[in-house]
């Protein structure tokens, strides 16, 4: 990778300089059936760069962002201080329990993946628990410790969900808690399927803040930085091979992203992601092409570099929670693993975002896909003299994504990943280089 940051200023480092990491990941998971309608999960991960033998990289890199935290903690640093890169990490552990009281429900107790819909709110809580990865997007520990109660009445699906992310251990209610219920329908017609969905994000751990300073845990006692998010989902086929699919979510609750705030302030946010596909020539041509767009706003917090307007009024920034649905390959990873000098560019809040994708076949075993995006903020970044490096222009930029896969064998695929990102008028001239990944890959599924 070159210049994801794309600061020259920030990093002391020429942006010509590429970074370049061979890592190697192992997963082995385990299913038992041990009696009637009872499971056992067990995935055991290993993950490390070629060369790391002592175990440990310098302090600062082994920091990482957390995606779920709040917008102020995006960039929070979280130090490894034993990291081993030949410590084997347990990524599932959980029992599953079929018919658990009576026949429609489902158990899941112990560390498991939860992803629901497309993951556009619940879908990812990506982790490096070691720190042995310096490109941490590319981390395969995506789980949650958690309890889920599904009940299934086809065509209904009602899905119950407590998780712990954080456990402070000082105090209960320190600790960051993910609550939710998700309900869904599937139709029998034109490929139909909605739902409607609540998670809470229960946090009173603010963590650091958007001006670099420490929150207390708790302000005066009582103060919160709780997230509500209510949406809803619905696909479907008009045609066929055409499908239509939309998803639009609300969040309301308090936020506290200020060391001047005394009082938290009310939540209102609220994001949009509209799509379209269209098959309708792949099975006309012989490299079967799938076409499709995409439009994804996350609503932003005005004048949020005007120190005084951060500290009072009502928020209107969105919240991530702890989404799995990655769009791309540098801008989705932006002041989340790569700090840059633009704090006011967030890829989790406060953007617009529009996509076109397209996929071919050219034989049986490889496949090409493209996607181009363009990005730009939602609301207007108010620069004041306290806050350096920003920019009032809007326009964040456009990537460009390729990636090719070979299916090798029916167990062995290859792939090429290549992505550029070019900075837009939003981005100052002394960070506007142009970010290169180029990303190849072997994997073995057995």
């Amino acid at each position: 990778m070159d210049n994801n940051d794309p600061n020259v200023a920030n990093t002391g480092v020429e942006s010509s300089d590429w970074s370049t990491y061979l890592t190697n990941t192992a997963e082995v998971q385990v299913d038992a059936d041990l009696t009637d309608n009872v499971t056992g999960v067990i995935r055991l991960v290993n993950q490390r760069l070629w060369g790391d033998v002592y175990g440990n990289n310098t302090a600062a890199d082994n920091t990482y962002g957390i995606i779920g935290a709040p917008y102020t903690d995006q960039v929070a640093a979280r130090t490894v201080s034993s990291a081993d890169s030949f410590d084997v990490n347990v990524d599932l552990a959980y029992i599953e329990l079929k018919e658990f009281l009576y026949s429609p429900l489902t158990l899941k107790i112990g560390r498991q993946d939860l992803w629901f819909g497309k993951g556009f709110i619940v879908g990812a809580n990506l982790q490096d628990p070691n720190g042995n990865l310096l490109p941490r997007e590319y981390t395969a520990i995506k789980s949650f410790d958690a309890i889920r109660a599904t009940l299934d009445y086809d065509p209904w699906t009602i899905d119950g969900v407590f998780a712990k992310i954080r456990e402070n251990q000082d105090r209960a209610d320190e600790d960051i808690n993910l609550w939710g219920t998700n309900v869904g329908y599937k139709f029998n017609e034109y490929n139909a399927e909605a739902e409607g969905y609540w998670w809470f994000k229960q946090q009173r751990y603010v963590g650091t803040t958007s001006n670099g300073a420490t929150m207390p845990s708790v302000l005066n006692g009582h103060q919160s930085n709780d997230v509500h998010t209510f949406g809803l989902r619905g696909s479907f086929d008009p045609i066929e091979d055409w499908t239509i699919a939309l998803e639009g979510a609300y969040q309301l609750g308090e936020y506290i992203g200020a060391a001047q705030q005394i009082e938290e302030r009310s939540r209102s946010a609220w994001a949009v992601d509209a799509m379209v596909e269209c098959r309708y020539f792949q099975d006309n041509f012989a490299w079967r092409p799938v076409v499709g767009a995409e439009y994804i706003l996350y609503s932003g917090e005005e004048n949020l570099g005007n120190t005084t307007a951060t500290t009072n009024g009502t928020y209107n920034g969105w919240d991530p929670v702890y989404r799995g649905k990655f769009d791309t390959a540098i801008r989705e990873f932006q002041n989340v693993f790569y700090r840059t000098a633009m704090g006011s560019s967030p890829s989790t809040t406060n953007q617009h975002q529009i996509l076109l994708t397209g996929k071919v076949e050219p034989t049986d075993s490889l496949t090409l896909k493209g996607t181009f995006g363009n990005f730009w903020l939602a609301e207007e970044w108010a620069s004041t003299t306290t806050v350096v490096n920003q920019n009032e222009e809007q326009y964040l930029g456009s990537e460009a994504d390729i990636t090719l896969t070979w299916d090798y064998t029916e167990d062995v695929q290859f792939g090429l990943l290549t992505a550029w990102f070019f900075p837009g008028d939003h981005f100052a001239n002394s960070q506007d280089d142009v970010a290169t990944d180029v990303v190849g890959s072997v994997s073995l599924n057995f």
